[in-house]
């Protein structure tokens, strides 16, 4: 650790320390009235919580949260790895749990904080130490925590009795005993690191000390608490090696299955958005979603560069892959504009989005008046999202606008999603006949187009809808000589007389 990072680190305690200081009690209180408030605090962990540590406890909690403690707080043994997202408040949630323990139930006697570091366990140790040592309702109503002679940063002993040690990945952690208490506490958080990640050696040494020198300080015959805290950065890391023993695993992303805030008390829509907006799609499914992608396993790199004038397309294909649910949080909605030029096909426009059906349909307004008059255009989407709901959204757009987008489902019979598109683009891109739009580079749906395509390998959890529509618009264009099997939306497709071509 730095002089700067010392310093800073200081700094941030006496801010800390003036914060926690600030907490009122109520001096007139009556020793009865004390000991009926502090009954009922204990019987309700949340109100427990809001009243010791109200500058934490700023949001409700989520029901992921509350389900935590209904695991844990009634445990007298208890191994759990929580691979929540960031922002989910994962290491607040343990402190405060753990201090529950050790203050109410009096459980745990002998506590272990392990992180990638001995730098970075103490500093997760910090929270523990400032609320112990100067937060004035725990003061008032547990007593004065501080032990002279035995409170430092990296370990320190409570006057009620329970040890605290931080201890970095690979230190020995043999003979922590605290008078003739064996470790019965353990925090794993935050133990990968993502240079280690890369390296399965390290992590492999890493997973074998936790099994061989921390997990054995524990008594056989005692109690424990292990809780690992850490979300998933990489596929081959501790915290999923630790899944594989733990009695319980809770994965909670940013956002639910449903695609909504799993955390909305605290983290809106709008503030997701935000975030995601300012990073990758890579960066974005390893921080938020527990989805490490390996970049580059089939794809290694996109080529861009400038298109041709579009009268020098013979056509060009619009094909869309619109997902299944009509969601801005779901899968991602993605409509591309794709042409060949002598053997090269060329990625003019890519749209790609977790959006509404209303603005996929804009889209294809948006690439009618690009192209103008100027090259015919071939419009398809895959055939099995070709439904009444989007084929009237479709035809009220184009009431509305006076002209109908004469959208095609394509409805040959395919293959497996992956193997489609490794069969038919990866030779293209490897041997340079695939190319994006150089001037639509800084634009964020080709942007997200690259991500997926450098991010796709078989059994991926990440999205592969804009390299579907790529590969949709590249067997399109092969195939233009048959358009056999193919229907064209050009009027209201409620209509019976609706012809089929």
């Amino acid at each position: 650790m730095t002089n700067q990072d010392k310093q800073s680190i200081k700094q941030w305690e006496e801010f800390h320390a003036a914060h926690i200081r600030a907490l009122s009690i109520d001096d007139l209180e009556s020793g009865l009235a004390k000991s009926m408030r502090i009954k009922r605090l204990e019987e309700n962990f949340e109100e427990w919580c809001k009243y010791y540590f109200p500058n934490y406890c700023k949001s409700e909690p989520a029901d992921f949260h509350r389900a935590s403690a209904a695991r844990l707080l009634p445990a007298r043994r208890h191994f759990e790895v929580r691979a929540w997202s960031r922002e989910l408040a994962k290491s607040t949630v343990s402190m405060l749990q753990y201090l529950y323990k050790v203050l109410v139930q009096k459980q745990l006697k002998n506590i272990l904080m392990v992180s990638n570091s001995e730098d970075n366990a103490e500093r997760l140790l910090l929270p523990f130490k400032m609320n112990l040592e100067h937060n004035k309702r725990i003061i008032n109503d547990y007593g004065v925590q501080e032990n002279n002679g035995a409170w430092t940063s990296f370990e320190f002993i409570t006057r009620g009795g329970t040890s605290f040690r931080a201890v970095g990945a690979g230190q020995s952690p043999r003979g922590t005993r605290f008078e003739n208490h064996r470790v019965d506490g353990i925090i794993i958080d935050d133990i990968d690191t993502d240079e280690e990640c890369r390296n399965e050696k390290i992590v492999n040494d890493k997973f074998k000390w936790i099994q061989e020198a921390l997990i054995p300080t524990i008594s056989i015959s005692g109690d424990y608490i292990i809780v690992v805290n850490g979300n998933i950065i990489a596929k081959h890391c501790c915290v999923t090696l630790l899944m594989k023993l733990a009695k319980h695993v809770d994965i909670v992303n940013i956002r639910n299955a449903d695609g909504v805030s799993s955390w909305p008390q605290k983290n809106s829509e709008a503030d997701i958005d935000s975030i995601l907006a300012m990073i990758s799609y890579a960066s974005a499914q390893k921080e938020y979603f527990n989805n490490p992608i390996s970049e580059g396993t089939v794809f290694k790199a996109m080529a861009y560069k400038a298109t041709r004038p579009l009268i020098e397309y013979k056509f060009l294909v619009c094909y869309t892959d619109p997902s299944f649910k009509d969601s801005k949080k779901n899968d991602f909605k993605a409509t591309v504009l794709v042409g060949r030029w002598r053997d090269e096909y060329h990625v003019i426009k890519a749209y790609v989005d977790q959006t509404t059906t209303a603005r996929m349909i804009e889209w294809h307004y948006d690439i009618e008046k690009f192209v103008g008059n100027r090259v015919p255009v071939y419009y398809f989407m895959e055939a099995n999202f070709i439904q009444d709901t989007i084929l009237k959204e479709f035809y009220f757009e184009g009431s509305r606008r006076g002209k109908v987008i004469p959208i095609r489902g394509d409805e040959r019979k395919k293959v497996e999603k992956f193997t489609r598109i490794e069969a038919l683009l990866e030779p293209l891109n490897r041997n340079s006949k695939l190319f994006l739009n150089a001037a639509e580079k800084d634009n964020k749906g080709m942007q997200v187009l690259e991500e997926q395509f450098i991010a796709l390998e078989p059994g991926s959890k990440a999205h592969d809808d804009a390299p579907d529509a790529v590969e949709g618009a590249v067997h399109i264009i092969n195939s233009k000589g048959s358009l056999a099997g193919t229907k064209v939306v050009a009027r209201n497709p409620f209509n019976k007389q609706q012809k089929k071509f």
